[in-house]
């Protein structure tokens, strides 16, 4: 199933819904539930109360689902106006799973300052990146969804985007093994990780990316969640398209560190919680600084991951 949080009726207040109908159509779960039972379920107030309700509220949604009533759905295109699934994720960890991102992003920067090979200081960081995962929180109140205008700081004039896909956890858990660690995860959503690669310079040779990555609406997801069993995690196509135009991407097969091993690694004295973000990292060839292009004012970004859907913003310098 692809879940969604979108904006609906003169209130204008998020409602949560599911994708029907080749994605044409969003079915309002609390309607349909009212209809069905003549009662709301509190389950059903958003996204963030339906993953902690677990299997129970989801196997209930795929009822609803299949006894859908054309008077609970909505026309997305007309009326169903879709935001971030979780407008507001109770946190975010974003992973380097791709090494191919990594060589290129390092080889990328070094073109832009005349250099020709790496520094002992990145052979270092390949060599880390080998040993353990690695990852930055987000600002978790700097997320937008699908179709947001993304206004550039004024503190960069060079704009980036990432190719990325996230974990969303189910269950709450702490030293979780990792044979059992997948069956933590309720589902994917696509994440675009905009990036001020000026200001990221310096950032990198201190403490890791913050005001890089920490402005107004930088952290997209969208434009649904699907759930873990309606997705293929193994082999994936992602697509990273500017204006139409194919930029690079690849596919989830080629993570280096997989999804089940971030749990139980993050999760070893420390407790994951429902609602979480786990981000992937940038696939290769995800983003312009690794093909040696820059966005501009305007500039449609897309980007799609199969079985999932297209992430769609535009950005605007100033």
């Amino acid at each position: 199933m692809k879940l969604v949080t979108y904006l609906e009726g003169f209130d204008g207040g998020e409602r949560l819904g599911v994708l029907v109908e080749d994605d044409a159509r969003i079915l309002n779960l609390q309607s349909a539930h009212k209809r069905a039972t003549g009662l709301p379920n509190p389950n059903f107030v958003s996204m963030q109360a339906l993953i902690e309700a677990g299997s129970e509220a989801l196997d209930l949604v795929r009822d609803l689902v299949s006894n859908a009533d054309d008077a609970d759905c909505v026309e997305r295109e007309e009326r169903g106006q879709l935001i971030a699934p979780l407008p507001r994720p109770v946190q975010m960890r974003d992973f380097l799973c791709f090494e191919e991102h990594l060589t290129n992003a390092i080889d990328g920067r070094n073109r832009t300052m005349g250099r020709s090979e790496r520094t002992p200081e990145q052979q270092r960081r390949l060599e880390l990146f080998r040993t353990r995962p690695f990852w930055y929180k987000c600002n978790r109140l700097a997320f937008t969804g699908p179709d947001t205008v993304v206004h550039w700081p004024n503190f960069s004039t060079w704009m980036d985007f990432e190719l990325e896909f996230a974990a969303v956890i189910g269950r709450t858990g702490k030293n979780i093994p990792l044979a059992e660690a997948e069956s933590y995860i309720f589902g994917f959503t696509i994440f675009n990780d905009f990036s001020a690669r000026d200001a990221q310079n310096d950032e990198m040779a201190s403490l890791g990316p913050c005001r890089s990555k920490d402005f107004d609406n930088a952290n997209v997801i969208g434009p649904c969640i699907v759930t873990a069993d309606a997705f293929n995690l193994a082999d994936a196509k992602m697509e990273a398209r500017v204006n139409g135009a194919r930029w690079g991407g690849g596919t989830t097969a080629s993570m280096n560190t997989s999804f089940a091993q971030l749990i139980a690694f993050v999760s070893e004295s420390e407790t994951l919680h429902v609602g979480e973000l786990l981000g992937s990292g940038t696939v290769g060839t995800g983003c312009g600084l690794e093909i040696g292009r820059r966005l501009e004012s305007g500039d449609v970004v897309e980007l799609e991951v199969e079985g999932i859907g297209i992430l769609r913003n535009q950005v605007v310098a100033g």
